[in-house]
């Protein structure tokens, strides 16, 4: 006699199974968390891209830039050596827009700072 496997007989297993991923799941959440960083405070959301078809040029977006104009000055510098790093291998920036430029000669754009530079070469 052949006794087939009903959902009932499976669920311990199925629990186990995701309560593992779901254990996964946080711990890499956990990790990114950890490695944020806060400027004046605040934890900004920044994003950096490259300008065109050009790696070397990249525009970087920081929000919410109401919450510190400061802080996310910084937080715009920050991405931008990141983006620079690992593209090219240098944290040298010839800025366009930067983020040292006075409070009137930023771009910001709702509440998104917009900077803009290029990496130089080492």
């Amino acid at each position: 006699m052949t006794k087939t496997r009903t959902l009932m007989d499976m669920r311990p297993a199925l629990l186990t199974g995701v309560l593992l991923i779901a254990a996964l799941l946080l711990s890499a959440c956990a990790e990114r968390r950890a490695d944020r960083v806060a400027f004046d405070g605040v934890f900004f959301r920044s994003t950096a891209k490259k300008v065109d078809k050009q790696r070397d040029q990249f525009e970087v977006s920081v929000t919410p830039v109401s919450a510190s104009l400061d802080g996310a000055r910084e937080a715009g510098r920050y991405e931008a050596i990141r983006y620079c790093i690992a593209q090219f291998g240098t944290s040298t920036i010839d800025w366009v827009n930067g983020p040292d430029a006075e409070d009137g000669r930023l771009t910001i754009s709702g509440d998104k700072l917009l900077l803009r530079g290029a990496c130089a070469p080492q």
